[in-house]
């Protein structure tokens, strides 16, 4: 699949790491670091403005390695980039630790899983269907 993309920053385009990678990382592209306090939450731009095609959307999501050793998570994950939108994509981070985190210019920050998705018509109805879970909700199966 072919993705435009107007890259108004600095940093390299993302890309997969390896064959099998299914998520490409996204840098900040940023002038000066930023400093995240302890529980504070930023939106950190990356440069890219991007055109999906109809009917993909591009998921953004927390880097495992970040939220692991540091404790910086994507606060809205997985954040959706829809096939529409042309603005800047930007990533919302928030410090989940309790120290300072450093922001650096260039730093993977996220990762960007494109995605097929479907359009749904809701059709409003009387009564559900019987299943074997019902109204089964949270933690309905035990421990």
């Amino acid at each position: 699949m072919k993705i435009q993309v107007v890259n108004k920053g600095h940093q390299p385009l993302p890309a997969y790491a390896t064959e099998q990678s299914a998520g490409m990382d996204l840098r900040a592209n940023i002038s000066n670091p930023i400093v995240l306090k302890p529980m504070e939450r930023r939106l950190i731009p990356t440069g890219l403005h991007i055109a999906l095609p109809a009917g993909y959307e591009a998921q953004v999501r927390p880097r495992s390695g970040l939220a692991l050793k540091k404790g910086i998570t994507v606060l809205n994950a997985p954040g959706t980039i829809d096939a529409d939108y042309r603005g800047e994509v930007g990533v919302v981070l928030i410090n989940l630790s309790q120290e300072d985190f450093v922001v650096n210019d260039g730093e993977r920050i996220a990762q960007m899983v494109v995605a097929r998705h479907e359009k749904a018509d809701f059709i409003e109805v009387e009564v559900l269907d019987e299943t074997e879970r019902g109204e089964g909700g949270y933690g309905h199966t035990g421990v």
